[in-house]
C-alpha cells in the first residue's frame, strides 16, 4: 500500500490520544518514589509495609488487566480507556486527601486498577488502527508517553519538594496541607490533571475498526478505516483479510481458541517475556532509585534530582526506539538491549561492593544507572507493548493480551513487594547480580522461541502461530 492513501494525521491522532494512557500509566508507577520516604516516616512503615505502600498499586493492576480484556473484548476498546481515566481521576483526588493509611492504600489500589486497564487497552487500540507499515512506531508512543509519564513524574517530585522547603505561606489552609506539610499528598494528587485531560480527549476518537468487524458493525468499520486508509479498494481487502480469519474461529469458544496449539504457544510465550521483563530490575529503579540513590549516600533533594536525569535518558531513549523499531525489527533491539543491561547491572552491583573501598564518586553510580536505563529503555520497554499487542488472534486479542498483562503485573507486583527486603538482606551489589542474572532466560526466549513480527500484517501474524510449522516449511522452499 502507498504511504500517499494513509492519512497519517488522523492516524497519528488516534494513536496520541490512546497513549495518554501510557502518561497516566507512567506517572501513577513512577510518582510513588518520590514519596517513599516520607510516607514511611510519617506512618511509620516497616519494610514490609513499605513494599505494601509501592505493592498495592500493582495488585489493583492485577485486577484491572485481569478483567481488561474481556470487558474490552464486551464494551469496545473506547468505553474501556473511559473508564479507565475515571479511575485515575479518582485515585488522584482521594490520594490528595486520604485521611490515613489504609485509606492511602486504597486510593492507591483503585489507581493501579486503572494502569491495568490501560496498560492492555490503549496499545489494542493503536495496534487495530495503526498501519502494518508504521504499526511498531505507533504503538510505540504508548510506551514513549509512559516514559513521558515517568518523566513527569520525577519532574513533579522535584519541583514540589523544593516548593515545600522554601517554607511558603498558602492562604488555603487544604493547599498549604497538600503543597507543603505533606507535600507527598500534592505529588500523588497531581495525576488528576491528566486524567481528565485524557477523559476529555477520548470523546473525539472512534471505536476500534477491527473490533467493529467482531462486533458485526461492519458499516461503522468501513467509515473509520475509509478515514485512515483513503482507499475503498484498501479498506475492503482489511475487512476482507479480518472476516476471513474470524470464520476460522466462529465455531469456537474464545477460550478453546486460546488452546489452540499455534495460539496457546503464543499465549505462554507472552507470560514468560512479560513475567521475566519484570525481574532484570527495571521497576526497581523505577520505584525505589531515589532509595538506591539515598543508599550511596546522597541526599534526598540529590536523590530526586538523579532520578529526572534516569527519566530524561528514558524518555529521550524511547523516542529513539520509536524511531527504529520497524526499521531493525523487534529481535534485534532485544538482543542489543538486553546484553547492555546485564554488562550495567553487573557493573552496578560492582559498585555497591566496591565503590566506598575505591573511593569511586556516585557520579560513576549515576552513569551506569543512565546505561542500564538506556539499554532498557530501547528494547524491552519499547519491544514489550508492541509485542503483546500484535501477537494474538483479532477475537481474542484482549483476552490473550489480559492474561499475558496480567503475568506482566504479578511480576511486577512481587518486585516491588519484595525489592525493599533484597536491598536489606541480599545488599543492593547482590540485588543487582540477581537481575542481570534474570535477563539470561529472556534473551534465550527470544531467540528461539519469537517471531520476528515487523512488517507483518496481525492476519500474518495470527496465521504464523496457527500454522508455524507448516509456515516455515513454505518459507524455506520459497528460499
Amino acid at each position: 500500500m502507498r504511504s500517499l492513501e494513509l492519512n497519517m494525521g488522523y492516524m497519528l491522532f488516534l494513536s496520541l490520544v490512546a497513549a495518554v494512557g501510557g502518561l497516566l500509566f507512567g506517572y501513577d508507577t513512577a510518582v510513588i518514589s518520590g514519596t517513599i520516604g516520607q510516607v514511611t516516616e510519617q506512618f511509620k512503615l516497616n519494610d514490609w509495609q513499605q513494599g505494601w505502600y509501592v505493592g498495592c498499586a500493582l495488585v489493583g493492576s492485577i485486577v484491572g488487566v485481569s478483567m481488561a480484556g474481556i470487558l474490552s473484548d464486551k464494551w469496545g476498546r473506547k468505553l474501556v480507556m473511559i473508564l479507565s481515566a475515571l479511575l485515575f481521576s479518582a485515585s488522584g483526588i482521594w490520594c490528595a486527601i486520604a485521611s490515613d493509611f489504609v485509606h492511602l492504600v486504597w486510593a492507591r489500589i483503585l489507581g493501579g486498577v486503572a494502569i491495568g486497564i490501560v496498560s492492555i487497552v490503549s496499545p489494542l487500540y493503536i495496534s487495530e488502527v495503526a498501519a502494518t507499515q508504521y504499526r511498531g512506531r505507533l504503538v510505540s508512543l504508548y510506551q514513549v508517553a509512559v516514559t513521558i509519564g515517568f518523566l513527569s513524574a520525577y519532574i513533579v517530585n522535584y519541583y514540589l519538594l523544593l516548593y515545600s522547603q522554601s517554607n511558603p505561606l498558602l492562604e488555603t489552609p487544604i493547599l498549604q496541607y497538600i503543597m507543603v506539610s505533606e507535600v507527598w499528598r500534592g505529588m500523588l494528587g497531581m495525576e488528576s490533571v491528566p486524567a481528565l485531560l485524557f477523559l476529555l480527549v477520548i470523546f473525539f476518537i472512534p471505536e476500534s475498526p477491527r473490533w467493529l468487524i467482531v462486533s458485526h458493525k461492519k458499516e461503522k468499520a468501513k467509515g473509520i478505516l475509509f478515514r485512515i486508509y483513503r482507499s475503498v479498494q484498501t479498506v475492503e481487502e482489511h475487512i476482507g483479510m479480518t472476516e476471513s480469519v474470524l470464520k476460522t474461529e466462529s465455531k469456537n469458544s474464545d477460550w478453546s481458541v486460546l488452546s489452540q496449539p499455534g495460539i496457546l504457544k503464543a499465549v505462554i510465550i507472552g507470560v514468560c517475556i512479560a513475567i521475566l521483563g519484570q525481574f532484570m530490575g527495571v521497576n526497581a529503579v523505577l520505584y525505589y532509585g531515589p532509595s538506591i540513590f539515598e543508599n550511596a549516600g546522597l541526599s534526598g533533594g540529590d536523590s530526586l534530582y538523579y532520578q529526572v536525569l534516569v527519566g530524561l535518558v528514558n524518555t529521550l531513549t524511547s523516542i529513539l526506539a520509536l524511531l527504529i523499531i520497524d526499521k531493525i525489527g523487534r529481535k534485534k533491539l532485544i538482543y542489543y538491549g538486553v546484553s547492555g543491561m546485564i554488562l550495567s547491572l553487573i557493573m552496578i552491583g560492582l559498585y555497591f561492593i566496591l565503590g566506598e573501598q575505591l573511593q569511586l564518586s556516585s557520579t560513576i553510580m549515576l552513569v551506569f544507572f543512565l546505561a542500564y536505563v538506556f539499554f532498557c529503555a530501547g528494547s524491552i520497554s519499547a519491544v514489550i507493548f508492541v509485542l503483546l499487542s500484535e501477537m494474538y488472534p483479532t477475537r481474542v486479542r484482549g483476552l490473550a493480551m489480559s492474561i499475558a498483562g496480567l503475568s506482566l503485573w504479578v511480576g511486577t507486583y512481587l518486585v516491588g513487594q519484595l525489592t525493599p527486603w533484597l536491598l536489606t538482606h541480599l545488599t543492593p551489589g547482590g540485588t543487582f547480580f540477581l537481575f542481570a542474572v534474570m535477563c539470561i532466560p529472556y534473551i534465550l526466549i527470544v531467540w528461539k522461541l519469537m517471531p520476528e513480527t515487523a512488517g507483518k500484517s496481525l492476519e500474518e501474524i495470527e496465521l504464523y502461530w496457527k500454522n508455524g510449522s507448516k509456515r516455515k516449511e513454505v518459507i524455506k522452499r520459497k528460499r
